[in-house]
Order: structure tokens, then C-alpha cells, then sequence
């Protein structure tokens, strides 16, 4: 009777472990996947659209490498908008819906298997397999094996940029199960946003740079695996992408209704004047407007009016990018808090944007705008508790107090405000000694707001003078691309203008963004230099939420802090798409979570011509 009763322990306690083993077509990190597994295409795409002829499209600057996952260089994929055109130079990765390549566009938080057909993972998150496509091909017909994706990871890690340090820093160890099959073991359980992070892997050909130099800047276009190849390089001014005809993933259902052109051709310009003239004059089909003053003074011209460009303002609910004025806090000017708020109140959204604006924006005051993580009115509930056990180290009035600034009439900084500045500045031993502030060493307050765009110094020159009215020596100073880069990865700024992309699950890129351990590293995204004990511990809980609401709660209390601890001034944003674009193209909806461009194509009658 033993046996038989030893062999039913055995199969229970064995249905028991396989019980808590997930294994999915897709992956979300909270609730459940919008699309089954046998679902043919995505709501917001046409699966039978026509392919063929060819997309023009532009980008802002410039470029001097093809290999996108380097410190060295900056590659097409950095440029504004490029990513929105649905072509680039990035490898595929493990998933799609979450990361840069592919971005959901009707579900927030979920992935969808591309080369990988099918996930699985542990109950407690502490480990994912993927098990991978046997038809995945590079583009010179090689099978994409595990032995890849685990080259991939271990050149990215020790190789690649800083930040896939950081995202796959919660990595145990790497394990290749056979040809067709990888598990990553993580070095701690209850981590369900790192297997998202882990999909977005992109998987590179380890014979193609065995023999290669990763780190080195390159105008080769390296070997690929997806719907679009590189098939012409004009170096930092031109790139053609053509559409690969026996592409191995056409007929996923990730992928239908996708990449419906033959070509598309990307011309570089460096002067946005420059380029919005050369829409005009038809040398390319799309302009995604980012000057509210063009916005709306322009579009005035003849296509516009005969209707053969389309101006579209098209609602979005995308988490708008962090924009403001980061001040380096590494820099005895801005170690102080006071002083930074003091900085703060000089700069007049209001009068900025009804003047140069045409009033087309919204003040941002919030690190995660036109998003659920905007921490709004006093904390509450889970975020109270969250932030609680911190009191004596957080501002006073934190806890009780909505987080606001100061607003004007659009006609000046009224004297309150003024007097207001100049009080933090007193305090934190900035004494106005005639003209100047003066520090009891008697250094004068100065500064330089470094930039890499000239459109921003006739929007900034304005808040160089408010500040020069106070007593305060700052100047404007924009230096080419190269420099700006070079500059931004060494530290050797005071304040700049910055964005940092902002996304529907905020995650590690946060802890490249604000934690302490990347205060130091150069090349990091932590431009302001935080080293806030407080932001490190809520990065903690942010990371290793395990429902959304946790997420969200984590994700506010990390915003107020931000918020409340100056280092930036927050600038504007926008909750809408302004696009134009040439009527011969056809769609079916914009999605809310992106433009959506990837699925496009052009109409029949354009083809015919």
C-alpha cells in the first residue's frame, strides 16, 4: 500500500509545481491580455492592407553610427520622431507591445510573442522561459537560436550602453535549454516587470559580430532579422529601408497589417526651418509639428488649401515625455534646495506660452504627464503609506499639501513671486549686492543653460532675463550635436533642457532616470544627479509592485518627491498628435497609445500613378 500512496503524494506534490507555471502567447504584467492566443490581428490595424510604394519620411539632426545599443556615437534611432515611422535600425526582440520596436497601441502594460512564440513563467516571477519561433531567420537566412539571445544578453550587459546594465541588472544567471528554448533566473522572486523588460530584449546574430568591434561607431549596416533592411547609407544625411519580401515573421498575427511599404526613404536635416520648407515643397509625406507658433501660423499654403495635405490634431493617451530644465545638482549652485525652487518661480509659463505658444500648451506639473502617475491634490491611501514612514525626511508640508506653482497673468512675474525668489535665495546665503547675488565669499550666482537646438533660445532668452533682473549672471549656450552629447555623458553641464520618455508602465528606466547608483555613472540618464535615499527606496517599491494599483501608488509618491525636491522646472506638454501628412495615405484609427504610422499604407489610386 505504500507505493501506491508514495506514487499519489508524488504526482500531487508534481501537479502541484506545474500548477503554478504559466505558459502564454503573450504577457501582461498586471490582469489579463486583451488578445487570445488565437487572435489573427490587432483591433486598430487592417490586415488586409496593399503593400507597395514608398514613404518619405524626415529627421531632426543627424547621425554618425548605425549600431543603436552602444556609448559611442548616436545612431538614427536617438533623432526625434524617428521611431514613430515604424522603420529603424534595431534588432527584433524576444516580444512586442511594450519597449521602443513596436509599442502596443490599445493596451497599456501587455506583450505579444515575435520571436519567441510562447512564454512561460513561475507564479512568483522568479524565473521566464521563452521558447523561440523555429522559422525566426536573420536576414541572411541563419536560424535565431537561444544561443543568440544569450549572446545578446551578454554583449548588451558588458558591452552596450549603460542602461542595459541597469535593465538587466536584476539577472541571476542565463541558462540555454536546447536550440529553441532560454530561461533567465532572476536573483529575486516577485519581479513581474522584468520579464516585459526581458521581451523587449533584441536579439543580435552572434556570428555576424564575432569577428566584429561592438563598441565601435560603424556605417554598416548591421545584419538584422526584421520586415525592413537598410539598403542604402548617405552618412548622417540619408537612409533608405526596404521591405524584405521573404521577411520570416510576415504572416504573425503581431504583424499583419503592418510595414505595408516598399521603401521608405529618410532625408536628415539639421535647421527645422529648413525641413518644414522642404515639406512644403513635397519632398517628403509626413511632418510631425513640434512649434505651436508653426502649429499655428504655417500651414497656410497652397496644398494645405487644396486639401492635398492633411492637418490633423489627433487626441492621444500616451504619457507625454518629462520635459523641463534639469539643474545638475552636482554643481555647488544647485546643491541646495532652496535655491532651486528660487529658480523655479522665475521662469513665466504663462507669459512663455501665450506669447510664443499661441497658448497651445499645458504647464506640466508632473513628472509622468497626461498619465495615471501625475500625483495630484495630497497623498492618500497607499501612497500616504508609502510615504509616511519618511516625514522627517521629505519637505514639511509634503503630506498636506497639493504640490503647485506659482501662475501668472501672462504679463510679467508679479513682485510677490519676486520677493518670494529672492527670500529663498537669502536664505540659502545669496545676498543681492547692487546688481548682483552674491554668495559671503563674495562669488557672484551664475550659470550657463546649455542647449543643443537654437529654435529654444528665443523661448529661454526671455527666462535668462528674468533671472538677470534678480541679480543673477545666466547665459545661453548651444553647441552641436556631437558636443551636446559628449557633454551630457560626462556631467559637464549646469542646467539643460531635457526630455526623458515617459511610458504606460513606468520601470527600470526610472532607476536610470533618479537613483542614486547612477548619480556617478557617466553616460547615465540621472542628468540632475539625484542622491535622495527617499527616491531609492520608492524606485524600490515602484519595481517590485505586483498589482497596479501598488504601481500606481509607488509611481505617484516617487512623483511627489521629485516634485517637491526642485530639480527641474517642470515646461509644458501636449495631449495631442499634431501631424500633417500628404492625402495619399489611408488608415484605419489612431490608437490611443501611439501614431501608429507602422500601419499605414498608400492608397490605390497613389500606387496607380
Amino acid at each position: 500500500m505504500k507505493r501506491p500512496l508514495l506514487l499519489l503524494i508524488s504526482l500531487a506534490l508534481s501537479f502541484a509545481a506545474n500548477a503554478t507555471i504559466t505558459e502564454s502567447h503573450g504577457y501582461t504584467q498586471f490582469g489579463t491580455l486583451k488578445y487570445p492566443a488565437k487572435f489573427t490581428h490587432f483591433d486598430w490595424v487592417n490586415p488586409a492592407a496593399p503593400k507597395g510604394g514608398t514613404l518619405r519620411v524626415m529627421a531632426f539632426g543627424t547621425f554618425d553610427t548605425l549600431n543603436p545599443y552602444t556609448f559611442k556615437g548616436s545612431s538614427p534611432v536617438s533623432t526625434p520622431n524617428f521611431l514613430q515611422y515604424g522603420v529603424n535600425e534595431l534588432n527584433e526582440p524576444l516580444m512586442v507591445g511594450t519597449g521602443q520596436y513596436a509599442p502596443s497601441g490599445d493596451e497599456p502594460t501587455s506583450s505579444y510573442g515575435l520571436i519567441a512564440q510562447s512564454v512561460e513563467y513561475s507564479e512568483d516571477r522568479s524565473w521566464v522561459v521563452f521558447n523561440l519561433r523555429p522559422q525566426a531567420r536573420f536576414h541572411d537566412g541563419k536560424p535565431i537560436t537561444a544561443y543568440d539571445v544569450a549572446f545578446s544578453y551578454r554583449t548588451l550587459l558588458t558591452e552596450g550602453h549603460p542602461q542595459y546594465r541597469t535593465n538587466l541588472q536584476e539577472v541571476a544567471r542565463v541558462d540555454i535549454l536546447n536550440r529553441h528554448r532560454i530561461r533567465f533566473v532572476f536573483k529575486r522572486a516577485g519581479n513581474p516587470l522584468l520579464i516585459l523588460r526581458l521581451g523587449e530584449l533584441p536579439v543580435l546574430p552572434q556570428h555576424y559580430w564575432k569577428n566584429r568591434d561592438f563598441k565601435a561607431t560603424t556605417f554598416e549596416p548591421p545584419l538584422g532579422s526584421g520586415p525592413y533592411r537598410i539598403s542604402k547609407v548617405t552618412p548622417g544625411r540619408q537612409l533608405v529601408f526596404e521591405r524584405v519580401k521573404d521577411y520570416w515573421g510576415k504572416d504573425l498575427p503581431v504583424n499583419q497589417g503592418f510595414y505595408n511599404f516598399d521603401k521608405v526613404e529618410v532625408e536628415f536635416y539639421r535647421d527645422s526651418d529648413v525641413a518644414f520648407e522642404a515639406f512644403k515643397a513635397g519632398e517628403f509625406d509626413i511632418y510631425i509639428e513640434h512649434q505651436a507658433k508653426n502649429w499655428a501660423n504655417g500651414y497656410n499654403f497652397p496644398a494645405v488649401n487644396r486639401g492635398d495635405v492633411i492637418k490633423a490634431q489627433i487626441a492621444h493617451q500616451i504619457p507625454t515625455q518629462s520635459q523641463g530644465l534639469f539643474m545638475n545638482t552636482r554643481r555647488q549652485t544647485f546643491s541646495q534646495t532652496k535655491v532651486r525652487e528660487a529658480l523655479g518661480l522665475m521662469f513665466d509659463f504663462e507669459w512663455t506660452n501665450r506669447t510664443l505658444f499661441s497658448s497651445a500648451y499645458k504647464r506640466t506639473l508632473s513628472y509622468y504627464p497626461n498619465s495615471e502617475f501625475s500625483a495630484t491634490g495630497v497623498p492618500v491611501g497607499h501612497e500616504w503609506l508609502m510615504l509616511s514612514p519618511y516625514r522627517d525626511q521629505l519637505p514639511a508640508n509634503l503630506l498636506t499639501q497639493p504640490f503647485s506653482l506659482p501662475q501668472t497673468d501672462g504679463r510679467g512675474i508679479p513682485r510677490e513671486t519676486l520677493r518670494r525668489a529672492l527670500a529663498l535665495l537669502g536664505e540659502a546665503g545669496w545676498k543681492l549686492s547692487g546688481q548682483r547675488l552674491l554668495n559671503k565669499d563674495g562669488q557672484p550666482l551664475r550659470f550657463e543653460i546649455l542647449l543643443v537646438n537654437p529654435n529654444l533660445e528665443r523661448i529661454l532668452q526671455p527666462y535668462v532675463e528674468n533671472l538677470i533682473s534678480v541679480g543673477i549672471d545666466a547665459r545661453l549656450r548651444t553647441v552641436d550635436r556631437a558636443q551636446y552629447k559628449q557633454r551630457l555623458d560626462q556631467f559637464d553641464f549646469d542646467m539643460i533642457l531635457i526630455t526623458l520618455n515617459q511610458t504606460l508602465s513606468p520601470g527600470l528606466e526610472q532607476w536610470q532616470y533618479f537613483h542614486s547608483s547612477q548619480a556617478t555613472i557617466k553616460g547615465s540618464k540621472n542628468y540632475a544627479g539625484i542622491a535622495n535615499p527617499v527616491v531609492d527606496h520608492l524606485l524600490e517599491q515602484l519595481l517590485a509592485a505586483q498589482t497596479r494599483e501598488e504601481q500606481l501608488a509607488a509611481g505617484r509618491a516617487l512623483d511627489r518627491v521629485l516634485l517637491w525636491q526642485h530639480y527641474s522646472i517642470p515646461n509644458w506638454y501636449l495631449n495631442y498628435h499634431r501631424l500633417a501628412y500628404r492625402n495619399r495615405f489611408a488608415f484605419v484609427t489612431t490608437p490611443p497609445y501611439t501614431l501608429g504610422l507602422s500601419a499605414w499604407w498608400l492608397k490605390a489610386s497613389e500606387k496607380a500613378q
